[in-house]
Parts: structure tokens; sequence; C-alpha cells
């Protein structure tokens, strides 16, 4: 795809305590490459990477790919920087939280994040997903796999154990994202939740294109 020639412009937050590895994951889902001497993020940094998505129909069948083009936000961690980070969620349309599995304090963290979310994103029901990041230090790990999930399972969200050092289910984490975001925008019948500048090629806005399609339900907000 050249610059200009998609169909959606999303905005994806990656989110979480300091350390946790934000930086590596998104470098790993665009470049396919693991750098271990990233310096801390200082307030926003992003990357982009074009996709297609095709959605599966009702009745199994593959619908029409559409041309996605993903800016991947990498917020701080740090305290310090939480008023600049909160003032990009209500731009962001998914949002990709991660913690540490050898590091306890950044899961007991996840609540709190996800509070931050609930005040200042888009709804109070934001599209997100949940990460264990650093699976591959498995002898390291002190927060327990059905722990995570549990905690997933009460808010409702996907969970899933990555490791930006070898790949481990990176794609599938920002997939399940994009999926989630996709289908909601399908189903809503009142578009003014999308923030302004996710923007077809053409010049309409994805509000615009979707109330030219068949209304499916209400909004999940």
């Amino acid at each position: 795809m050249s610059d200009g020639d998609y169909d959606y412009l999303m905005k994806f937050l990656a989110l979480g305590d300091s350390g946790v590895g934000k930086t590596s994951v998104l470098y790993q889902y665009t470049d396919g490459k693991f750098n271990s001497k990233f310096i801390t993020t200082v307030g926003i940094d992003f990357r982009e990477k074009r996709v297609v998505y095709r959605a599966n129909g009702p009745d199994g069948a593959i619908g029409r790919g559409q041309r996605i083009h993903l800016q991947l936000w990498d917020t701080a961690g740090q305290e310090r920087f939480r008023s600049l980070t909160t003032a990009f969620f209500r731009d962001a349309m998914g949002f990709l939280l991660l913690f540490d599995l050898t590091n306890e304090q950044s899961f007991l963290s996840v609540r709190n994040w996800i509070s931050q979310l609930q005040m200042h994103a888009y709804c109070e029901n934001p599209d997100i997903v949940l990460c264990g990041n650093k699976s591959d230090l498995e002898d390291q790990r002190v927060v327990k796999e059905e722990e995570a999930r549990g905690l997933a399972e009460k808010y409702g969200i996907p969970y899933f154990e990555t490791s930006a050092a070898n790949g481990t289910n990176v794609n599938q984490a920002i997939e399940m994202l994009l999926d989630l975001i996709m289908k909601r925008m399908e189903r809503c019948v009142d578009k003014s939740w999308i923030p302004e500048g996710v923007v077809r090629s053409n010049g309409h806005t994805s509000a615009d294109q979707l109330n030219e399609e068949k209304e499916k339900g209400l909004c999940g907000c």
C-alpha cells in the first residue's frame, strides 16, 4: 500500500508500568526484531504498520479486505508522565495493556491502568487486550497464568502471554485488538464515539462510511 492508500487509520495505545516491554513489543510487531537495549520511553512515541483486515461473516465466509493503517502509540510508564499519557487516551481506539510476568507490581498496577482508561478513554468500556509480557523468562515468572487469566475474565478482556524477545503471541494480541475495534465499529448505531482522524483515503470519515452500511445493533459503550 502506498502512502494514503488505506481505508482506515487506527490509533492503538500501548500502556503499562515502566519496563514491562511496551516499546519492544511494538518493535517486534512492526519490524519483527528484538532490541534488548531500548532506553526508557520519554513521553510519547509511535510506530506504524499497514495490514489488511478480513472479517469472517456469520456463514464463515471471509469478507472484503479492509486496508488498515495502524498507528501504535508507545507511552511512558513512569508516574511523572501520567498526565501526558492520559491526554492521549481519548484519541485512541484500542489499548494494549501490558504487565511483566516477572514483576508482580506491574501486574498489581493493571487495575489502576484500567481505571484510568475507564475515566479518560472514549467510553467507559473501551476495547483492551491484556498482555503478560516476557513469557520467555519462565524461570523468573512470579505471576501465575491462571491469576492473570482470572483478572482478564473479571474485566471481560482477552489475555495473551507474549514475548517481545521471540515474538510469541505479539501478532495475535494486536490482531485481536483490531478485530474487537472493527466489530465494534460495525455494530454501533451511534458513531459519535469514534475519535476524529479515523479517515478513509477517499476523504470520508469512518463514521460516514459506516453510516452508509447496514446498522446492525447498538454500540457496546
